[in-house]
């Protein structure tokens, strides 16, 4: 049985949310679980952040439910468009409307979250999956977003 990780990481590479599904599960689904269960504390008293600024992803999170999403909790969705997407919206003309707005500058920062998958595989338990059990695996990936948090 395969396993798929999926994460959402600070600007440090540090990860915030950390699930892990089944090999066959999509990842665009998932935004919506992983942005549910971020909480960030803050340095100073209050509430902690539930929203980030802004959601740096690849093509596989780009459908307009999370683009929807995104847009509801005023998060800047930083997300290019799929070919099939931007044919879509050329075939209907002025019907498709505009495309929206993407800032490849701040794309190019989204090998951070390429990074910190590298810095969990460095783990040979989890680069392999020697685990059987689902629970056992997601127990080795949390201990090494800790290791990772303590490191720094």
């Amino acid at each position: 049985m395969s396993t798929k990780v999926h994460q959402l990481v600070d600007g440090t590479k540090r990860p915030l949310v950390v699930a892990v599904t089944g090999g066959q599960a999509g990842d665009s689904p998932m935004l919506r679980w992983l942005l549910a269960d971020l909480a960030v504390a803050r340095t100073a008293r209050g509430r902690p952040r539930t929203r980030p600024d802004r959601v740096l992803a690849d093509k596989a999170y780009s459908s307009r439910a999370n683009r929807a999403l995104l847009r509801a909790k005023r998060v800047q969705a930083v997300i290019p468009q799929r070919a099939d997407e931007i044919g879509h919206r050329l075939r209907r003309g002025s019907a498709g409307g505009r495309p929206p707005s993407f800032d490849t500058t701040t794309y190019k920062r989204r090998n951070v979250v390429e990074r910190s998958f590298n810095d969990h595989k460095q783990w040979r338990g989890i680069a392999t999956r020697y685990d059987k059990l689902a629970y056992v695996y997601r127990g080795a990936v949390v201990l090494r977003a800790i290791t990772i948090w303590l490191r720094e």
